[in-house]
């Protein structure tokens, strides 16, 4: 009996849901297909012996988030299931707790999220959407992100689309931002140095937005100051900031 075999008859035993003995064992055919994976898909079917099945598909392998004023991130598992909705400001907390869309493919979780009442309403009233892809597995990152602008295709308009490495997923989270919100917030704070997470985070997108190209359009207004008046750049003791004089 070959070594998938043998793994398929042990997981034919484990108790764990119908779809979920099928997703992995179609992963692990996967896997097993390459020599070199072999043993750890033997490795991978001892953890699913010992852990019920559960294992693998609680463990996340990307995580979208998507802002608009309510902040929500999905971790997403390797067999594209959402298995967590976190809320990473108040009024993303009060969203997360009215939505049922743990255990959905993400992509169907997407098409709810954008067929939500609070979501399309703020649509609506013309406030802009960041969502962000970020995950270890670089194929499955790709695929998410692709996947999703088709899903947000009627609001491409004031989306904005974003891939996230596994650094900024664990920066943005120690500042107590999704991904998306991260992102937006590193390039506001090129502009503003002095802006901090917690602003942003009760900040809606389209402010954010807003401001950066506000802060943009006064950045090349004075550098093309700059560089008609050469002779203000020296001596005079006067400076910019944000359009203010100091």
């Amino acid at each position: 009996m070959r070594m998938y075999d043998r793994i398929k008859e042990a997981f034919d035993q484990v108790t764990a849901s119908e779809e979920l003995k099928s997703q992995t064992k179609a992963y692990l055919a996967q896997k097993s297909r390459r020599p070199r994976l072999v043993i750890p898909a033997a490795i991978v079917a001892v953890f699913l012996l010992l852990c019920g099945g559960y294992y693998l598909y609680f463990i996340p392998t990307a995580t979208i988030s998507i802002d608009i004023n309510p902040s929500l991130e999905l971790s997403i598992n390797r067999f594209d299931r959402v298995i967590s909705v976190e809320g990473y400001n108040s009024d993303g907390k009060m969203l997360a707790d009215t939505l049922d869309i743990r255990f959905m493919n993400y992509q169907d979780a997407i098409t709810e999220l954008m067929e939500n009442e609070r979501i399309t309403d703020l649509l609506s009233q013309d406030e802009m959407m960041a969502i962000a892809v970020g995950g270890s597995n670089d194929g499955q990152c790709s695929r998410i992100l692709e996947n999703v602008q088709t899903c947000t295709k009627s609001h491409e308009e004031s989306t904005h689309c974003y891939t996230a490495t596994d650094d900024e997923t664990h920066e943005a989270h120690n500042m107590g931002l999704s991904c998306g919100r991260y992102k937006a917030y590193q390039e506001l704070q090129t502009l503003d140095p002095d802006i901090t997470p917690e602003e942003v985070n009760e900040m809606s997108m389209r402010e954010i937005y807003d401001r950066i190209a506000s802060l943009t359009a006064q950045s090349t207004k004075q550098q093309g100051y700059r560089r008609h008046h050469p002779e203000h750049e020296s001596g005079s003791g006067k400076g910019y900031r944000h359009g203010h004089h100091e």
